[in-house]
């Protein structure tokens, strides 16, 4: 099998499922249980805490666990919302957003709240010339995906969040960071933003669990009550095991990140240069988006059809958005007004560590294959 769509999720590392299972059976104590037990089981976590915060560059007491990154989005847009209803009713957010931030945004719009949707270069990149027009006192909630799930897009957030707080100090600025932790390097202190999400799946870690990263002095309203865990900002009893697997898997990726990426890069650039032997290609990733992330399309083809056609000898890849499978919403590509020659023809790769080389000579083999013998088939109709 050769798995290429890393960015829907990823393979748990080997060690992080040794130490999972090893966890289940040692570490299955509550940690809100006042027995030693517990207290052991809660060290833990705060050490889980510290691990991921290091990893972004903040305090651990900044960050809050989660079942994911959806969660993680509907929290702070929620609690945030709710936070800064007093000083107005105008939202901002872009037309690429993942719907788990979109969805959220079209709730509040139902419910009479003012919502501005950014324009999106061809790239996809956010207009912040745009974001800067309509700041303004009334402006209660920013939020901007980091790297865009479909095209690997970086929206500059630093620069955002600069720009929204030089307008309004009380506008809360949001990312979803979920395609970004693990991928590029992230510093939440350097970009200024109040709100991070982060999932653990994406970073080889299991799935259901996930973060938020809220700046100290933000104080949010709980989303979820309940029990009172998380320091009464979300409530229900905490995926431990899954916790301290998600920090494992961070752990592990901290010390492998620079060689990790350095071998993606390695593999995408194998692919772009062969798929200039390819006739009708589009490119439709920037050249700085992550180098785990390809978006292509093959005119006079299908996406869906080609991914078949791949799956037939267990290559693995999408044509977007894991979110996107099973619903009739627009892609990303289909957003940015790009010819539907382009959108229908398009494929997402998405690397790993795992990957080998031998393993893209194989794929590139069979994409070629798949493209050319679906090409035969579409020039024949056309006759």
């Amino acid at each position: 099998m050769i798995y290429l769509d890393n960015c829907a999720t990823t393979k748990v590392r080997p060690e992080v499922r040794d130490f999972l299972i090893e966890s289940l059976d040692a570490d299955f104590a509550n940690p809100s249980a006042l027995h030693s037990f517990g207290m052991k089981a809660e060290e833990s976590m705060e050490e889980a805490r510290k691990t991921i915060g290091d990893f972004l560059g903040v305090r651990p007491k900044e960050i809050f666990f989660t079942s994911g990154g959806t969660e993680s989005d509907n929290t702070f847009i929620s609690s945030a919302i709710e936070k800064n209803k007093k000083f107005g009713k105008k939202i901002i957010t872009s037309k690429l957003e993942h719907d788990a931030v979109l969805e959220v945004y079209k709730k509040y719009e139902s419910l009479g709240y003012e919502v501005h949707y950014l324009s999106c270069d061809s790239y996809g990149r956010a207009d912040l010339d745009e974001l800067s027009d309509l700041m303004d006192e009334s402006v209660i909630l920013v939020s901007l995906i980091h790297v865009n799930n479909e095209l690997g897009t970086v929206n500059d957030i630093k620069k955002a969040v600069e720009i929204v707080k030089s307008k309004n100090k009380n506008t809360l600025f949001h990312s979803d960071g979920v395609q970004a932790f693990g991928k590029i390097k992230v510093d939440l202190r350097d970009l200024g933003v109040d709100g991070y999400s982060i999932s653990g799946h994406k970073v080889h870690g299991p799935k259901g669990t996930g973060a938020l990263f809220v700046k100290e002095g933000t104080n949010l309203e709980p989303f979820i009550l309940g029990g009172g865990q998380e320091g009464g900002f979300r409530s229900g009893t905490e995926n431990t095991n899954g916790i301290f697997a998600f920090a494992k898997a961070v752990e592990i990726l901290a010390k492998n990140f620079d060689a990790e990426t350095r071998h993606k890069e390695a593999l995408k650039k194998q692919v772009l240069d062969f798929v200039k032997t390819i006739d009708d290609v589009v490119i439709n990733s920037p050249k700085d988006a992550p180098g785990c992330i390809l978006n292509l399309s093959f005119l006079d083809t299908r996406g869906e059809v080609i991914l078949h056609y791949l799956e037939q000898d267990q290559i693995y890849i999408s044509t977007g958005s894991a979110c996107h499978s099973n619903r009739k919403s627009q892609t990303n590509l289909e957003k940015i007004g790009l010819d539907p020659r382009i959108a229908d023809g398009s494929i997402r790769i998405c690397f790993s560590y795992e990957n080998t080389k031998e393993d893209i000579d194989l794929f590139l083999e069979k994409l070629k294959f798949a493209v050319e013998d679906i090409r035969k088939i579409t020039t024949k109709r056309k006759r």
